[in-house]
């Protein structure tokens, strides 16, 4: 992919189109995840205006929409990398998940409205998501040490979107009224599709501006080229992890589903005299992304450096290992809460601190693998098939905090930190194997510079 002077020009170690990415990732998430604060407290409202369903429904209807919204990112990114391009689907998504946004907001809306605005949100991040992760690995080119960082960068700005949500979206939509919850994630979409129209010309020169298609003239020319061995082990890496990966997200996203539930009932959240909204614990992940996410990338960036930075598939295992550390926590909550009626709001607390720590040695991580590992004419595509072990897993996390109420918290608890533990021992065991199949496409390694037409060599501006 051809890469501007323009993209390319570093900010403190980095090149500048990277925080443009980054604000416009922040205020999507605003968008998204205000939203997700509210709907399962919506559904299941009764007094304010809600839908008055039951909490097995409210979980069910979580699950197939966040499920969703990670499924359609397969054919956004297949539609980007053919036709549209990565820009242009950005821009396509965000305006229609605005939209979405405000037809929720209708006050008194007819229930032909929710579900037309859940569609246009899931068909926009369809159109979104794979997109302008794949242009974060279009900054870089193949084997630069700093690509896993930027992802982490990248994944700060994500969850710096994540943190404001709650506590604007999630306390106008709890205490003011559901449609204002809704109506102001709206205005936070259009406030990332306003700032990336104004800077991306000038931030990220022809990143993502031209279909693949069009843009590798390579496989125009040569459609009938086929993978090469080293190709097809790369994208069996990429779906292998993305099996593991389902136990992660099936387990950390009961987040939105039963754990908000669950800490709007069954939590003593009062802190000196005052409640704390239900919605605010849904900040609590990414303030400790916001603390942990530097770590987190001057560690990456550093062991790469020395030569000790673990596999893409170890970083992974660890993950999944710390997930399930954090639901021990849950299961303190849930004794507790059965002996006493509450549980203390620092087990739900510490629940989501290791559930971060695991989030960061999987997700950016993950995000970055893809970029490096797939083949550039598949690039979006095979994002896109990353993210829908994201789908799968929302569905899953909806179907299993239905559960709850049969079995009960602390059954439902335990057994889901059994399947990650157990889920992040096998993918230890295989990752020297998963290690050697990626054929040192993780490896840092200074690009090759590209030779001038009088034959001097300057640096290389061609990434994957």
């Amino acid at each position: 992919m051809a890469q501007s002077t323009a993209a390319a020009a570093p900010t403190r170690g980095h090149p500048k189109g990277l925080y443009l990415l980054f604000t416009t990732e922040m205020w999507e998430r605003l968008s998204y995840y205000g939203m997700r604060a509210l709907l399962v407290l919506y559904m299941t409202d009764k007094t304010r205006g809600g839908l008055g369903w039951n909490q097995e429904k409210a979980l069910e209807l979580y699950g197939l929409y966040t499920g969703a919204v990670y499924l359609t990112p397969v054919v956004g990114g297949w539609i980007a990398d053919r036709f549209l391009g990565q820009r242009r689907s950005i821009l396509l998504g965000g305006f229609l998940m605005m939209l979405g946004q405000f037809m929720l907001a209708v006050p008194g809306g007819a229930l032909s409205l929710f579900y037309g605005g859940l569609l246009l949100l899931v068909v926009g991040n369809g159109f979104f998501k794979p997109n302008i992760s794949t242009m974060v690995g279009g900054l870089y080119a193949p084997g630069d040490a700093r690509r896993d960082g930027a992802f982490t960068i990248f994944y700060m700005g994500i969850n710096l979107g994540a943190l404001i949500a709650p506590v604007v979206s999630g306390t106008l939509g709890e205490k003011v009224g559901w449609t204002w919850g809704y109506a102001s994630a709206g205005i936070g979409m259009g406030l990332g599709l306003i700032s990336f129209l104004l800077f991306a010309k000038r931030l990220l020169g022809n990143v993502g501006l031209a279909p693949q298609k069009v843009e590798n003239k390579a496989a125009v020319a040569a459609p009938q080229a086929a993978l090469t061995r080293q190709e097809v082990d790369r994208i069996i890496v990429i779906l292998v992890l993305a099996l593991f990966v389902v136990f992660f997200w099936a387990a950390f996203e009961q987040a939105g589903g039963l754990m908000n539930l669950y800490t709007d009932a069954k939590v003593d959240r009062s802190v000196f005299g005052w409640e704390v909204p239900t919605t605010w614990f849904q900040a609590v992940n990414p303030v400790f992304i916001l603390l942990l996410g530097p770590i987190f990338a001057e560690l990456w960036t550093g062991l790469g450096r020395s030569g000790k930075d673990p596999s893409i598939p170890k970083k992974m295992a660890f993950g999944l290992m710390l997930v399930a550390f954090g639901f021990v926590f849950m299961l303190g909550a849930s004794k507790q809460s059965d002996a006493m009626g509450k549980a203390g709001l620092m087990w739900v607390v510490a629940a989501y601190f290791f559930h971060t720590a695991g989030e960061l040695c999987l997700s950016p991580v993950g995000l970055s693998m893809v970029t490096k590992l797939a083949p550039a004419r598949y690039a979006s595509a095979l994002m896109g098939v990353w993210f829908l072990s994201n789908a799968v897993a929302n569905y899953l996390a909806g179907k299993i905090g239905t559960y709850a109420e049969r079995l009960g918290e602390f059954q439902l608890f335990l057994s889901i930190t059994i399947a990650s533990a157990a889920a992040g021992v096998v993918l230890l065991a295989l990752a020297p194997m998963l290690k050697r199949m990626m054929h040192g496409a993780d490896e840092a390694r200074p690009a090759a510079p590209a030779p001038t037409a009088n034959g001097s060599e300057q640096p290389k501006t061609q990434v994957a």
